[in-house]
């Protein structure tokens, strides 16, 4: 681990957003569905999407990276009957791939690393079950390592949404090409809901036909995923650290190449700095937000989760009680987000007060520098480095090669913003 120093400064410039993390696994996993050569462009290339790339290489598709797109070929023929994925660190990829990997009658293993082998994946796994694979557990303590087999068929499934919108976004990708009609029903609080309706956005642009009823989606089988591309669009979860790293400096940034079109969770960002005071603006060139003295606000991240630790040091450096509230399931991500986002605001000299429904911040008009070189989850490392950026000194912020999970250029992105605070 090499701890990263970040000196305080002013963030000013404009940017383009790099690909988003969350559509280039849709579209891997659109083209190892579509059977056919497939080129997705623009992707992000990170830890969590390589591993995608590498799940669906294993399950029969070969992936050819190059710096503007990936080409993928499908190989139906692949006779493989034993197959092992690793998923690393991503549970995007490993619920993703789960339900895909049960489409034939081989055994797939399924591997992670660090947390994941405790993140949630069990109510998945039931769902996959009810429509005829067979999900066993190889540990007793975990619920990694599994195997999946199939095959799958068409049915009613109903599914847990509290836990993880990516159980729907499985099964939703993976329902059209069953052999038979199937019909999806969400249960309990649906938890990152625009993360369905960008999965939702990802079928209707590849010709997969749906109905929609509320919680339940009604899902014809027999059908083939069309197109040949997909290009992937900027990423708001990215383009926020900026945001926020204008609103803490007083500074001003733009960030371009985010579609209107794509449904993204962390746009959510910019209504939140609005509410606390920054001055925020789009036009055809991209959104820029500048800073202005801020004032408190209340948040409920059920539909933005990865917005908490951002949102706790926004909280952090306005005088005054803000308080975040909702998205209980950031205690499953990576880390521990919820008491990772209270121990970075306590470090920069908030009060936080811990409640059942969330965090009340008392931040401060001048952020303390801090030392916590033991962060290594990469959306704490990030929020952390944003907030350094208004502390009193240099600040230790945490794993500097944490970022590659998802962002691997943000710090040579955050060099090419920042400029010295004044003496």
């Amino acid at each position: 681990m090499s701890a990263r120093s970040v000196r305080p400064g002013v963030v000013r410039g404009s940017i383009r957003a790099p690909p988003s993390k969350s559509y280039t696994h849709r579209a891997l996993l659109a083209a190892h569905l579509s059977g056919r050569p497939y080129h997705v462009v623009r992707p992000l290339d990170s830890e969590d999407t390589r591993a995608t790339a590498e799940a669906i290489r294993q399950l029969g598709s070969s992936v050819r990276r190059e710096p503007a797109r990936w080409s993928v070929r499908p190989n139906v023929a692949d006779r493989r009957t034993e197959v092992a994925i690793d998923c690393g660190e991503s549970g995007t990829t490993l619920r993703l791939i789960a339900p895909i990997a049960a489409l034939s009658g081989r055994r797939v293993r399924l591997t992670g690393r660090g947390r994941l082998p405790r993140r949630p994946i069990a109510e998945l796994f039931r769902a996959i079950e009810s429509l005829g694979a067979r999900c066993r557990r190889l540990s007793d303590a975990a619920e990694l390592p599994a195997e999946v087999e199939g095959p799958l068929h068409g049915g009613t499934v109903r599914i847990d949404a509290s836990q993880s919108s990516q159980f729907a976004s499985a099964l939703l990708l993976v329902l059209p090409v069953l052999p038979e009609d199937s019909r999806l029903e969400l249960a309990g609080p649906i938890v990152s809901e625009p993360y369905i309706e960008a999965t939702l956005r990802v079928l209707d642009r590849h010709g997969i036909r749906f109905q929609r009823h509320g919680r339940q989606f009604l899902v014809p089988g027999r059908q083939r995923y069309r197109g040949a591309r997909f290009d992937v669009p900027g990423d708001a979860s990215s383009a926020a650290y900026f945001w926020v790293a204008a609103a803490l400096t007083h500074g001003r940034v733009r960030v371009g190449g985010i579609s209107p079109e794509w449904p993204q969770a962390d746009l959510a960002v910019l209504p939140l700095l609005r509410s606390a005071g920054a001055r925020v603006r789009t036009t055809a060139r991209g959104t820029t937000v500048e800073g202005a003295r801020l004032r408190p606000f209340h948040v409920n991240l059920t539909r933005s989760p990865d917005l908490y630790p951002l949102a706790g040091v926004v909280a952090a450096a306005i005088p005054g009680v803000s308080r975040l509230s909702g998205a209980a399931h950031v205690a499953w991500k990576e880390s521990d987000r919820r008491a990772g986002t209270e121990r970075l605001a306590r470090a920069l000299g908030a009060e936080v007060r811990p409640s059942r429904g969330g965090l009340a911040i008392r931040g401060r008009d001048h952020l303390r520098s801090f030392r916590l070189a033991d962060l290594d989850d990469h959306r704490l490392v990030m929020s952390a480095a944003v907030s350094a950026l208004a502390a009193g000194g240099v600040s230790e912020v945490g794993d500097a090669a944490a970022v590659a999970k998802s962002f691997p250029e943000f710090w040579a992105a955050l060099d090419s913003l920042r400029a010295e605070a004044p003496a």
